[in-house]
């Protein structure tokens, strides 16, 4: 298993100005990089793609869908917005050389329409995801689909029905986002939810149940990741969190009160843990520094 953080903790979408991030990223020591590729216009594809080449890093990219738009949708022309967007997603991560893209890849988060989903939009989903993994498996990269907490959708909320979505599809390319956050909070036992992804986990996000720092929550640490190495999971763990200084993200995810001193404090306080642990619990694949 090897480390990655989310730029998130920095920046609300990555863009040219965020640039600088990759070299901090690698200098704190993670393995890896997270990509938010929100507003793909902002983004400097040279420059960033030269940047990622010097760190050495891995590279991930998050994802969502934006409002306006859903790959669930019974409206053919939200639909159809949604895939271009998650279209031009892959096209511009495989220049970047993601290796996979990461989210709630269905529907935008915080919509919620007052009753569970229904049929016609798990077949529109379905349809949909079968069609980016095709296109994703053309260009090498892995889609993980998000399950996340109730308050921000409605359609995914558990791993099992992650896994049923993953095996209807049917895709290589096709798997699960394990979030520790949203496990928590939507998980009987999230250590068997874990296991039930099988082969079809393709990343995780590490981050404490307050969304803080990792081990200074309640989230079974020690469990989860003896159940990673079980597994023979050799992926990323990538904190994914967020502080109260970004404004938009703040608000979005409900932070409103530091988790850290800043987020440089919870990168370097959350790796140190993630490491500590990765090691104690099989032997570590991260790069020394």
């Amino acid at each position: 298993m090897k480390t990655g953080v989310n730029l998130m903790l920095w920046t609300g979408s990555f863009s040219r100005k965020d640039i600088p991030l990759i070299e901090k990223v690698r200098k704190i020591g993670f393995d890896s990089v997270e990509l938010p590729l929100f507003n793909l216009s902002a983004v400097d594809v040279r420059s960033t793609k030269k940047a990622l080449a010097d760190s050495g890093l891995g590279v991930t990219a998050c994802s969502v869908i934006p409002a306006g738009m859903s790959l669930i949708s019974t409206n053919a022309s939200k639909r159809k917005a949604a895939m271009d967007h998650m279209l031009a997603t892959l096209d511009i991560s495989k220049e970047l050389g993601v290796e996979a893209i990461a989210g709630p890849l269905y529907s935008p988060v915080g919509e919620l329409v007052g009753r569970a989903r229904n049929e016609a939009e798990w077949k529109n989903a379905v349809k949909s995801l079968r069609k980016l993994a095709d296109r994703a498996e053309e260009l090498d990269i892995r889609l993980a689909v998000e399950p996340i907490n109730r308050f921000e959708t409605y359609f995914l909320n558990i791993c099992e029905d992650a896994v049923r979505l993953c095996k209807e599809v049917s895709s290589s390319h096709l798997g699960i986002l394990y979030d520790t956050f949203h496990a928590n909070i939507e998980e009987k036992d999230p250590v068997a939810a874990l296991k039930k992804c099988g082969k079809y986990l393709f990343h995780v996000h590490t981050c404490e149940n307050d969304r803080g720092i990792p081990g200074t929550g309640h989230v079974p640490w020690d469990a989860t990741m003896k159940t990673l190495k079980s597994m023979g999971y050799k992926g990323y763990c990538t904190i994914e969190s967020f502080v109260p200084a970004i404004k938009e993200l703040a608000a979005a995810a409900a932070i409103w009160r530091p988790l850290a001193k800043d987020g440089d404090d919870l990168a370097r306080s959350g790796l140190k843990y993630l490491r500590k642990h990765i090691s104690s619990n099989g032997r570590c694949g991260c790069r020394r520094r």
